[in-house]
């Protein structure tokens, strides 16, 4: 028993002298500042700590795939895998050097492809902050941007499915919109009682741009022709930092919030894929990942057997 203990304890000793030679090279031979020195030390005891204080010339490439997927396991993101992985590659490369080990067994493994991160979405505050300081603006162009942010957050406009609408894409009487999304794929959409009355008056306002009666574009810019991104880009970050909001808002931040506010409110995932004109549903569920606090917050209020505990609760206090 005493001789198994002997040879753990041996096996960690070699381990961690393995580790600070490896970061005194580091530091004398590639001069690396300390702050670098202290992140691949922390990464070497966090493979150490995942690995149970490794022998690290026996590793296999099976090892480091197990040490990836605890890591995955809890939690830690694509970025933090990959760095660690770095980390162990370089660390394997200095034992090779100093004939310690005889391959690398993190050469081909590979970290897990981090998931695409959305924008944070608009607070309902937030969204009222821009929208409702730009209904009293009558001025062509306000009256113009007004629409714009409108039918994003009413709809969940992609940015060019927004500039590639037509006149002949507005059902005035039903409320609706014809979009013509990614794939040619076209879609109906609602547009509620804000975005249509923004509409109008845009509308109205825009017989002042025409300069050629063939054009359909419903959005114009001063020239008379369809607007580009990059105008639309810049004139939302404008009336962002105008009424308060950061310079970080863009078209795709209020699609984001559009998709989150309503799933907020229904959970109708199925809805929300339709409305947004997602393929995928695997691309809506990203939208789900919402603030959990928040979501128990809706249950309580709106649940009838959550009302019904918490009744049942204050009877027998």
């Amino acid at each position: 028993m005493n001789s198994e203990k002997n040879d753990a304890s041996d096996v960690i000793d070699s381990s961690l002298l393995m580790i600070n030679s490896f970061l005194k090279h580091l530091e004398s031979e590639r001069r690396l500042s300390p702050h670098t020195v202290s992140n691949y030390q922390r990464d070497l005891k966090e493979a150490a700590r995942v690995l149970r204080q490794p022998d690290w010339a026996g590793v296999t490439v099976h090892d480091i795939r197990s040490l990836v997927a605890t890591l995955h396991r809890q939690g830690k993101g694509g970025k933090t895998i990959s760095r660690q992985l770095s980390t162990l590659r370089t660390f394997y490369r200095y034992l090779m050097r100093e004939g310690i080990a005889k391959d690398n067994p993190v050469m081909d493994v590979r970290a897990p492809k981090s998931g695409k991160r959305l924008p944070k979405a608009l607070d309902a505050d937030q969204v009222s902050q821009l929208l409702d300081a730009g209904i009293d603006k009558g001025d062509p162009l306000s009256l113009r941007d007004q629409a714009i942010m409108e039918l994003f957050y009413a709809c969940g406009l992609r940015l060019a499915e927004l500039l590639s609408l037509d006149i002949d894409s507005i059902d005035m009487s039903a409320a609706q919109l014809l979009v013509t999304g990614k794939g040619n794929k076209t879609r109906q959409l609602p547009m509620g009682k804000p975005a249509v009355t923004a509409l109008k008056r845009w509308l109205k306002a825009r017989t002042l741009f025409v300069k050629d009666s063939a054009e359909k574009a419903v959005f114009l810019s001063k020239n008379g022709k369809r607007l580009s991104p990059s105008s639309v880009q810049q004139r939302l970050k404008r009336h962002a930092l105008e009424r308060g909001l950061d310079d970080h808002l863009h078209p795709h931040k209020l699609r984001h919030s559009f998709a989150t506010h309503l799933l907020e409110s229904s959970g109708d995932l199925r809805a929300v894929q339709e409305l947004l004109g997602h393929a995928d549903l695997a691309t809506t569920q990203v939208y789900t990942h919402l603030d959990f606090q928040h979501l128990a917050q809706v249950y309580d209020g709106a649940h009838p057997r959550a009302q019904r505990r918490s009744e049942d609760d204050e009877e027998s206090s």
